[in-house]
């Protein structure tokens, strides 16, 4: 009851088609009180990658658009909640492969939607959106204007390495889905 007296941005369910065909469900968060048009974006990236983003109230999402962004959190492949075929789909295709290409795909949706100035993209996530922030600046410099990496791995070899012993079991795992 007390948030009652709040406006919040709305957000929307939306399907972006991948380069290859895959459906991606995603969420669009735009500010309220503002012509949803070329709006500087921030594409928020979870974390896992085996992880996604749901349906409702989200904190980052609203506290974006409550200062103008627009925010857009795409569930691109390797993300969980989609079935096996669709979480299987991002085996070994980070960095340069498809998962990043997802990413590029949606910013590029939401360009031609026109709710996003393509000079103004800003890539941002934490754990494995932190290192799609960095693989974003460095793959593909000319889709984002900035980027905030939070905790992301910079490199995929000393990740692997880095993997604690009591996380032995899920070190074969991390290989088959990160890749060679």
């Amino acid at each position: 009851p007390e948030m009652e007296k709040y406006t919040f941005a709305r957000r929307e369910g939306v399907v972006i088609k991948s380069r290859d065909g895959l459906d991606l469900v995603a969420y669009l968060t735009l500010p309220a009180g503002v012509e949803p048009k070329n709006l500087p974006l921030v594409l928020n990236v979870h974390g896992g990658p085996w992880a996604r983003d749901s349906w409702g109230y989200d904190p980052e999402a609203q506290w974006l658009a409550n200062r103008g962004y627009a925010c857009l959190q795409v569930n691109f492949r390797a993300s969980s909640g989609f079935g096996k075929k669709f979480l299987n789909a991002g085996n070994a295709q980070w960095g340069t492969g498809k998962m990043q290409d997802d990413l590029t795909d949606a910013v590029k949706w939401a360009v031609s939607k026109g709710y996003a100035d393509p000079k103004r993209v800003c890539i941002f996530g934490g754990s494995y959106g932190g290192y799609a922030t960095l693989a974003g600046l460095v793959f593909t410099p000319g889709v984002y204007s900035c980027g905030v990496d939070i905790v992301g791995p910079s490199n995929l070899k000393t990740l692997l390495e880095s993997v604690p012993p009591y996380w032995a079991p899920l070190k074969k795992q991390f290989t088959l889905r990160i890749g060679p």
